[in-house]
């Protein structure tokens, strides 16, 4: 069984699909590992779509029972018909960008408060995020995960991440008994 949790930046796809993969033994890919270079500070450096796409499929492969959590739009038209389950997670965008603030505060601490370039990397990934849901909006957007959606070859849920996490957690569990 495959499947993808995959939503707005902040909407909690990462954590719902940390806790899928408790309750069920699935192991838990993140497409932020295969996405970025591990650096200090984190997420400054991207791994080029053929090695990440390539280290991803391995992975993939290399368990049964997988759930990634990411947005893989990008990444080619092979992931189209790779999962045997789509898991997209919505949140309203005023809740889903506090989470996001905090976060960014939990990751860099006073760095957001002392150093120019944590503060500019920060301001530029909040403004990025903060279009998610505008329709014109050429990068990872609603529409666009609303069009890659279209063209699953797979069951697809939606939940809404203003719910609590073990609710969210049995819906997806619940319906890999139906996929």
């Amino acid at each position: 069984m495959k499947i993808i949790i995959f939503g707005a930046s902040g909407s909690g796809t990462t954590t719902l699909a940390g806790e899928v993969a408790r309750q069920t033994g699935f192991q838990h890919l993140d497409v932020d590992h295969y996405y970025w270079q591990l650096t200090d500070p984190p997420f400054q450096e991207k791994i080029p779509l053929a090695k990440r796409s390539a280290a991803l499929k391995a992975d993939c492969e290399k368990y049964e029972n997988v759930v990634v959590s990411g947005s893989l739009v990008s990444w080619g038209e092979e992931w189209k018909s790779a999962f045997d389950l789509a898991v997209f997670v919505t949140l309203d965008q005023e809740t889903r960008m506090e989470r996001l603030q905090k976060r960014e505060i939990e990751r860099y601490g006073d760095k957001l408060q002392n150093d120019a370039t944590f503060q500019h990397s920060s301001k530029a990934f909040m403004d990025w995020a903060s279009q998610y849901d505008d329709p014109e909006f050429t990068g990872r957007s609603r529409r666009i995960h609303e069009e890659w959606i279209s063209k699953l070859k797979c069951k697809i849920i939606r939940v809404d991440s203003q719910h609590d996490l073990p609710a969210n957690a049995k819906i997806v569990v619940g319906s890999l008994a139906s996929s």
